[in-house]
């Protein structure tokens, strides 16, 4: 799965030029829906005005089987880093959510599925969350409370949004 977009969060309001990348695999086991996640890829999104980026990250948690309610779920954090190389930031741990309490994402349908391909299978849909809250940075130590100040952190539920235009190839496994 490919998706690119834009990311409303707090204080963040960037496109996603970048394409996040997510491999998974699902299917019936025994007659019961089963997922194994992969492996999750982003480039860090430039905070504007700022010299702080952040970048998704798998936060622990996903499940995209769709109902008529939803498109899929799907656990996020966002690791904070510099687009200058501050020092002052901890090198690692540093993010939006964490794997204990990453941001929760609920994504709906923006605009229906359609396949550009049938060999191999390729589909494109948009989803979208604008219900989501995001907590305060988590692993930022000192640094929390103005990096908070900086991504207009916590953020409540309903300020948010995570658009995505969603690009998805499908493999059969036999």
């Amino acid at each position: 799965m490919h998706a690119t977009g834009h990311l409303r969060m707090g204080a963040v309001d960037e496109p996603l030029t970048e394409a996040m990348k997510i491999t998974f695999a699902e299917g019936r086991v025994d007659g019961e829906f089963r997922q194994v996640f992969g492996e999750m890829t982003a480039a860090p999104i430039r905070v504007g005005g700022t010299p702080l980026t952040v970048t998704p990250q798998y936060g622990g948690y996903s499940d995209f089987l769709s109902d008529d309610a939803r498109r899929g779920e799907f656990d996020i954090k966002f690791a904070i880093g510099s687009a200058h190389g501050l020092r002052a930031l901890p090198s690692s741990g540093c993010s939006v959510g964490s794997d204990e309490d990453a941001v929760h994402l609920v994504l709906k349908d923006t605009y229906p599925t359609r396949v550009i391909s049938k060999d191999p299978l390729v589909v494109v849909f948009g989803a979208q969350d604008a219900e989501f809250a995001a907590s305060g940075t988590s692993g930022c130590g000192p640094l929390s409370r103005a990096l908070n100040r900086a991504l207009g952190l916590p953020s409540a539920e309903g300020a948010n949004a995570f658009d995505m235009d969603v690009t998805v190839a499908i493999r059969p496994y036999i």
